[in-house]
């Protein structure tokens, strides 16, 4: 069964931006999110299977809805909280 991260031949979604973007993150937020991914994935808190099921497995209404960091602080905080680190909604939303 195909996920949401899959729609390769989907249509629907239009034409993909191939615009050359060089700033790397568009608020402050998006690079304190990878740090964050960095720092739990170097302390073996997770493991980049584990994340990437986990972004795979967001609901397709919220997926289709969120930014590619939106969707990295949604895995994070959803493997911290399945792990016991935090307690759920501890974390908040990041700041846009």
């Amino acid at each position: 069964m195909a996920r949401i991260n899959d729609v390769g031949g989907t249509q629907g979604f239009g034409a993909i931006d191939t615009t050359d973007d060089p700033e790397p993150f568009h608020a402050d937020w998006e690079a304190r999110v990878v740090g964050l991914f960095n720092a739990l994935r170097a302390q073996g808190i997770f493991n980049l299977d584990e994340f990437r099921d986990t972004i795979e497995t967001i609901p397709p209404a919220e997926y289709l809805t969120m930014s590619y960091y939106e969707r990295w602080f949604t895995a994070i905080t959803t493997l911290l909280e399945r792990k016991g680190v935090i307690e759920p909604g501890e974390l908040g939303e990041p700041d846009a």
